[in-house]
């Protein structure tokens, strides 16, 4: 029996576009890049847009609004697209929740706008593990790697996340 993967959108680079009236990456709220990986899939993704921020803006206030949002929702997978700076901050924030559901953390580290491949890439890989594990847990998925949160790092001078 499949189970539905419900996708919590929260901002990141994953979904940063560039402005040109201001000359910035500006993260996009309206998860274009997840539509457009979803037009190219044989099934709709369900996904919640909430937060849009860059996470190092995000606050544990944001957090809360991300657990609330998980603990509502009807299914029992969950993969969020989230920014990788402050990815294990957010992690350690459900682990600690003890929550009951498989949740996958993933993102990119160059936007999908500028370069699709990478932000593909590591949420295909949330989505295949969700589609095949049922084990409990919060999980990180980025670079080829898919393990439990806190088996993971972000290694800042490779430009890469690696297991512990």
């Amino acid at each position: 029996m499949q189970y539905p993967i419900l996708i919590i959108n929260t901002g990141g680079t994953f979904n940063k576009f560039y402005d040109p009236l201001s000359g910035e990456l500006k993260v996009d709220n309206g998860a274009q890049a997840l539509e457009r990986l979803s037009q190219k899939w044989l099934t709709d993704l369900d996904v919640i847009s909430i937060i849009g921020k860059d996470s190092l803006e995000m606050t544990n206030q944001d957090r809360l609004e991300l657990l609330g949002t998980i603990h509502q929702a009807p299914t029992e997978r969950i993969i969020i697209v989230h920014g990788t700076d402050t990815m294990h901050l957010t992690a350690q924030y459900l682990m600690d929740a003890d929550l009951e559901k498989q949740v996958v953390l993933t993102g990119a580290m160059v936007p999908y706008s500028i370069d699709p491949v990478e932000a593909t890439a590591n949420f295909a890989s949330a989505y295949g593990f969700l589609r095949t594990s049922q084990v409990p847990g919060v999980y990180i998925a980025m670079h080829g790697l898919i393990e439990r949160a806190e088996d993971i790092t972000k290694d800042r001078k490779a430009g890469k996340f690696r297991q512990r």
